[in-house]
């Protein structure tokens, strides 16, 4: 392989990268803005090797250069090292791939947004309970913060899946799995106050075995909950960034923050992996800490 410090035509930087990107217009037709990421990705490196070529770059270079990166921009980069190296065995310039053996960089799944308890107060109280919609929208973000259901569970719930008498919502989840979820006090009154009055108003003489209705007296959709909540987080004063999936985070990690149990809170969520539901212990750990250094002497 070549390796004096003068870099032979074939194996200047810049007319690599320029050949490799082209290989990779011509086979698979990427667009622009993918192909220039490529080319700043190993212009980049390229600038960083100096005066080492390219070419000649070996493993520990390479490592020590994604280092430099937060771990997301890490694994990005080096699926762009991988496939330019790649390409130069292919091509033969170089006789073994340096980024052959690279591990990727663990991704930390990013923390779910929650809500303090403060914050989930505001937004409850904020629908007018005087006026039936308020009164549904009420009942219904009551129930989604007593349950964590995701919204889809939500809005499509029906008369018969609910048993106000012994306080229970029987939900069918992803992959048809059945579980019993129960309603605390608060959103079982909601529930039967929206029950006895809001929804019979909104229905007028209709039919309909959709719990949550319109005021067309249709189901409610995810679309239209969705903006209801957004609405809501900006008229109690919430500038976090809010959906319905905030709530069902909200719910696990204050039952988590208040002793909850991880296995019964993935029975709740109906989390079929308990790896899924462990995401929110780090959401309560954190929450932890930082309770820890505000309320202990020594914190």
């Amino acid at each position: 392989m070549h390796h004096s410090t003068e870099i032979s035509p074939e194996y200047d930087p810049a007319d690599l990268i320029n050949r490799f990107i082209d290989a990779l217009w011509m086979e698979h037709g990427l667009s622009r803005n993918t192909l220039s990421a490529y080319r700043s990705d190993l212009s980049g490196l390229s600038r960083w090797l100096q005066p080492q070529a390219l070419h000649t770059a070996g493993q520990a270079e390479l490592q020590a250069y994604l280092a430099t990166r937060n771990s997301r921009s890490a694994a990005r980069l080096l699926s762009t090292l991988r496939r330019f190296y790649r390409y130069l065995l292919r091509e033969r310039l170089i006789d073994t791939d340096p980024s052959a053996r690279i591990a990727a960089p663990r991704l930390g799944r990013p923390l779910p947004k929650t809500l303090t308890e403060t914050d989930v107060e505001k937004l409850l109280d904020s629908p007018d309970t005087n006026t039936r919609l308020g009164l549904r929208d009420r009942a219904m973000l009551e129930t989604l913060y007593a349950t964590g259901l995701r919204v889809s569970e939500l809005v499509s719930l029906e008369l018969g899946q609910m048993n106000l008498r012994q306080g229970l919502l029987r939900i069918t989840g992803k992959g048809n799995k059945e579980r019993l979820v129960p309603l605390g006090e608060e959103a079982l009154m909601w529930l039967q106050r929206y029950q006895d009055s809001a929804r019979q108003e909104l229905l007028q003489q209709r039919q309909s075995q959709d719990l949550f209705i319109t005021r067309r007296g249709a189901a409610m959709t995810r679309h239209a909950f969705w903006h209801l909540i957004k609405r809501y987080a900006s008229r109690s004063g919430i500038s976090k960034d809010l959906s319905p999936h905030v709530l069902r985070h909200a719910f696990a990690t204050h039952l988590l923050n208040h002793g909850a149990d991880l296995r019964v809170l993935q029975m709740l969520l109906g989390h079929s992996d308990l790896s899924t539901t462990q995401i929110y212990t780090h959401v309560a750990r954190a929450r932890l800490k930082e309770m820890h250094a505000q309320h202990h002497p020594r914190g």
